[in-house]
């Protein structure tokens, strides 16, 4: 049953503390690329490896929006990410504590242990994550965009690719933009569903490619192709605008709440910001 944030009593506190410090994760399924020997249940253990992968950002070519350079990169240690999102217990938790601003109205009495919170901003998340390396005493921040990628392994899918076409005919550029877009849903169920209730990849990540998208600690970017020096003379970055992830990525101002709100820079909105951790 749920019990509004304002009257969480020591008892739910206590046990959202307890979750927290067990492991801020669900179940103890053992998955390839997971280690046992991991002191908290819930972190997945990504060994390391290599990704080529699309890198976010707005890369223009003679004043148009092209592809990305496809990218290597390679992550020399395991990565330690929380399985599944954090919890409406877990963050009402670090409300409780005065850690963390309440949520907006219709989020504020959510704080089940089984659905992740939501209606969540990037400073949301931030602040979260500060709290609970105090709490904890490890070291918790948001994941980079490329580390959220490593993460969901196989099951996530580039939808950013745009087909050639000749820049100089509108035309080829409008379709091969309405192409990109039509890829992507237009109608994502927004309901919440349990922890796992949208699936688990091989690694044991749970719900990568549900209605929640993550996230990250990557600032959005602009890089203008035409110009021939180093990558840094070609971009241009904000950091008040961040990266999310999920079925598709999108690009969301980090005091933002609500996506669909008409804040989400590119794309189809997403149904529902959360977030997950990565430990270091």
């Amino acid at each position: 049953m749920l019990v509004p944030a304002r009257t969480l009593s020591s008892t739910i506190l206590l046990a959202a503390m307890a979750a927290i410090l067990a492991g801020c994760g669900a179940g103890s399924d053992k998955a390839a690329g997971t280690s046992t020997t991991d002191d908290m249940q819930g972190i997945a253990i990504i060994k390391p490896g290599e990704l080529s992968y699309y890198p976010p950002g707005e890369y223009l070519k003679g004043g148009y929006p092209v592809s990305p350079p496809l990218t290597q990169i390679s992550f020399d240690n395991a990565l330690h990410i929380m399985q599944r999102q954090v919890s409406q217990a877990e963050f009402a938790a670090c409300v409780a504590a005065k850690a963390c601003k309440r949520l907006d109205k219709d989020q504020r009495d959510a704080v089940s242990p089984d659905l992740p919170v939501v209606g969540v901003s990037w400073r949301d998340a931030t602040d979260y994550a500060a709290w609970l390396s105090t709490e904890t005493g490890h070291h918790y921040r948001l994941p980079s965009f490329a580390e959220w990628v490593h993460a969901a392994g196989p099951g996530y899918k580039e939808d950013i690719v745009l087909e050639s076409f000749d820049p100089a005919d509108p035309a080829q550029r409008w379709l091969a933009e309405y192409k990109l877009e039509t890829q992507r849903k237009t109608a994502v169920d927004a309901q919440l569903r349990p922890f796992g209730g949208f699936g688990q990849n091989e690694t044991g990540m749970q719900d990568m490619v549900g209605n929640v998208w993550d996230w990250t600690d990557t600032c959005h970017s602009r890089y203008n192709l035409d110009i021939s020096d180093s990558v840094d003379a070609r971009s241009t970055q904000n950091c008040g605008v961040r990266v999310v992830a999920g079925p598709h990525r999108s690009v969301i101002t980090d005091f933002v709440r609500d996506p669909k709100g008409g804040a989400c820079s590119v794309g189809i909105p997403p149904s529902n910001l959360g977030f997950r951790l990565v430990r270091d």
